[in-house]
């Protein structure tokens, strides 16, 4: 399969991150062939992630969090105590399986590399150790379900409403602000925010049954930025940022505060921990 299908429905970066490097030098690595497919995937997108959700490794590159040799071996999540439910093993067995992507939700997805590289179907193996196999390569695998087509018990759904999406994996620096309560309902705050930071497009909420708890989730189109606003109590506003963008992030989204009418109460960083001040230190994505 080429990628034509996959690349109308998810415009590819201009500049792919980890896209480029020796083919042969990474299969001499992995002491395999990989799909013709997986290359066309990684040259047209690079690493990175799919609506937020489905994220594509590469060979190539020198992050941490990136790259296939580091998933040789035995995961320390494999289900040793219970062998008999555990149907394949991991690469570099004969027939194992070879992770080329992963899920926010802790899921792998893997190729079970039994035959030719370019029948390899792919594996969805949950956190919760369960599996699904699709007798389709990963770049049809990743199509199918931007588009909504896959029909997996085990992955989350894209919103049917919401047009997909692909992020390149880039430095970022992220923050949160937890603010007062201020005068409009959440509904005009999450107006008012997004007016103040326009344009913007979409990217997913969520409500409980009872509306009282939820999230939604948007990007600047000019500016690369990625939000989350929070209805906890109080509530609070996420955001992720090239760390060059740190001062007028920080410009902008303090006035929109205060056009919602809040205050910002306390400043965090990625991890939780407390900032005495807006800072531009750098949180490398993972």
């Amino acid at each position: 399969m080429d990628n034509s299908a996959l690349v109308r429905l998810v415009a590819p970066p201009a500049a792919p991150v980890d896209a480029r490097g020796s083919w042969t030098a990474a299969e001499s690595a992995l002491g395999t062939p990989l799909p013709a497919d997986y290359k066309r995937l990684v040259e047209t997108y690079g690493w990175g992630e799919f609506c937020d959700y489905l994220n594509l490794r590469t060979p190539f590159g020198t992050r941490r969090h990136n790259r296939l040799e580091w998933q040789r071996g035995t995961p320390s999540s494999t289900p040793e105590r219970d062998r008999e439910s555990y149907p394949y093993p991991l690469h570099p067995a004969r027939g194992g399986l070879l992770v080329w992507g992963t899920t926010i939700d802790a899921d792998r997805l893997c190729w079970l590399t039994d035959g030719a590289p370019e029948s390899w179907p792919v594996v969805a193996w949950s956190r919760d150790g369960w599996y699904e196999t699709h007798p389709m390569g990963a770049a049809a695998f990743v199509e199918a379900w931007a588009g909504a087509r896959l029909g997996s018990r085990l992955l989350m759904d894209m919103e049917p409403d919401l047009a997909p999406w692909f992020n390149t994996f880039r430095p970022r620096t992220h923050r949160c602000l937890r603010l007062s309560e201020g005068p409009f309902t959440y509904d005009r705050r999450l107006a008012i925010l997004r007016e103040a930071l326009a344009p913007t497009l979409d990217r997913g909420s969520w409500r409980t049954e009872d509306g009282a708890m939820g999230q939604d989730h948007f990007a600047t189109l000019d500016t690369d930025w990625l939000l989350t606003y929070d209805m906890s109590r109080p509530h609070q506003i996420r955001i992720s940022f090239p760390p060059e963008d740190s001062a007028t992030a920080r410009q902008r989204l303090f006035a929109a505060v205060r056009r919602m009418g809040c205050e910002v109460l306390r400043i965090s960083a990625s991890d939780g921990a407390p900032l005495s001040a807006w800072s531009t230190s750098v949180d490398e994505d993972a």
